[in-house]
């Protein structure tokens, strides 16, 4: 048994989060990150839960991004916060090198997502956390498809690798992915940030049963 895997480690704390958007650019500043929803773990024990709706006096949310995140103008403009209050402090946990970090495809959007709001509140780009970072769609990738880790291997990189595979009927969405593990879930919450992510860290704690990471 090598105590040393992710699976074993009751004690090791986890970062998950969610970016909702204006539209899917992933590098134009007016696709505005206006939701983003977090999740702090000591092993499969949630600590923390964290909804933010992000204040920007001129957001423009395109109709189809609207209409599937169920973006609500109203309650938006009654709960939004300051964008830098909202950066601030998902960066004190995202670059706290005691946290793994997890998203289901932060690697292929959310990543982007958090540079836009760094930028847009005059932060510099700052992707040192990466190297923490754990990708549940690209697990999902090697789970369906047979392939292995191996520890000799760079976690990240060997991520990236799984981030571009493509297989025909081979779906890992976080919805196929519920349905996989036979976790509950409702299909009219999917793409609410703060729901994508407790599904998400729900999922993580199956997957950690199923690779060698």
């Amino acid at each position: 048994m090598n105590e040393n895997l992710l699976r074993f480690k009751k004690d090791q704390k986890f970062l998950v989060f969610d970016y909702e958007t204006c539209n899917l650019n992933l590098s134009s500043f007016e696709n505005k990150p206006w939701q983003i929803g977090f999740i702090l773990l000591k092993g499969s024990n949630v600590i923390n839960k964290y909804n933010l709706l992000i204040g920007w006096d001129d957001l423009n949310i395109s109709s189809d991004a609207a209409r599937i995140t169920n973006f609500s103008k109203s309650k938006y403009e009654k709960e939004k916060k300051d964008a830098s209050y909202c950066l601030d402090l998902f960066d004190k946990y995202l670059y706290d090198e005691s946290y793994l970090v997890v998203g289901h495809n932060i690697l292929g959007f959310d990543i982007f997502m958090h540079n836009i709001h760094r930028k847009l509140c005059g932060k510099p780009t700052d992707y040192s956390y990466i190297d923490r970072a754990i990708d549940t769609n690209c697990l999902a990738r090697a789970v369906k498809n047979d392939i292995h880790y191996n520890d000799s291997i760079n976690l990240i990189s060997w991520q990236y690798k799984l981030l571009n595979y493509r297989k025909r009927g081979v779906k890992t969405n976080l919805k196929q992915l519920c349905k996989d593990y036979s976790i509950d879930f409702d299909d009219s919450m999917l793409h609410d940030a703060l729901y994508d992510v407790e599904k998400t860290s729900e999922v993580l704690q199956k997957m950690l049963w199923q690779l060698e990471i």
